[in-house]
């Protein structure tokens, strides 16, 4: 090419671009006008939709007429909810660990924290090191839970 042309080809790109420029940004939006509604029009567009609205002194006074329906089909006060309920017992989470060579007992801490078997993997580590044994992990796999303490999960996973 020569330097002419490579000219002319350049100023035809400018040219186009220019011209698409200038066409973008003089074309009318295609978006529409943004409009504000209405207290009214939002909750008829809702309950067009299928939702429920409700002002906070209508749900209020719905669940006073709940309440009051419920005392008297019992006949007496509801207790409070905090006695009803009887204490959760803890969840107990498992999980399977497959121990590699190359791991370490940082590592081993820090899957057993995020499968929520012990709380922190760091303080796990430091127990394994207070027993002396973070230089002996076992290569394979193996089940651990969150009910066992962690002097059983320190035998399973370590060589002791």
């Amino acid at each position: 090419m020569t330097p002419n042309t490579l000219r002319s080809f350049a100023m035809g790109l400018l040219v186009a671009a220019t011209a698409t420029g200038i066409v973008y940004l003089l074309e009318p939006s295609s978006k529409p006008a943004s409009k504000e509604l209405s207290q009214e029009e939002m909750q008829t567009q809702l309950e067009d939709k299928g939702f429920v609205v409700q002002t906070q002194d209508e749900l209020d006074k719905q669940l006073a007429d709940a309440k009051a329906e419920a005392v008297q089909a019992v006949g007496k006060e509801p207790k409070e909810e905090k006695e009803e309920q009887p204490k959760e017992e803890e969840a107990v989470y498992r999980t399977i660990i497959n121990v590699s060579s190359g791991m370490t007992a940082v590592d081993v801490g820090e899957i057993l924290e995020k499968a929520k078997i012990v709380k922190s993997g760091f303080e796990f580590y430091k127990k394994v090191e207070g027993q002396g044994v973070e230089n002996k992990l076992r290569p394979g796999t193996f089940e651990v839970d969150s009910g066992m303490t962690e002097d059983e999960m320190i035998a399973v996973i370590f060589k002791g």
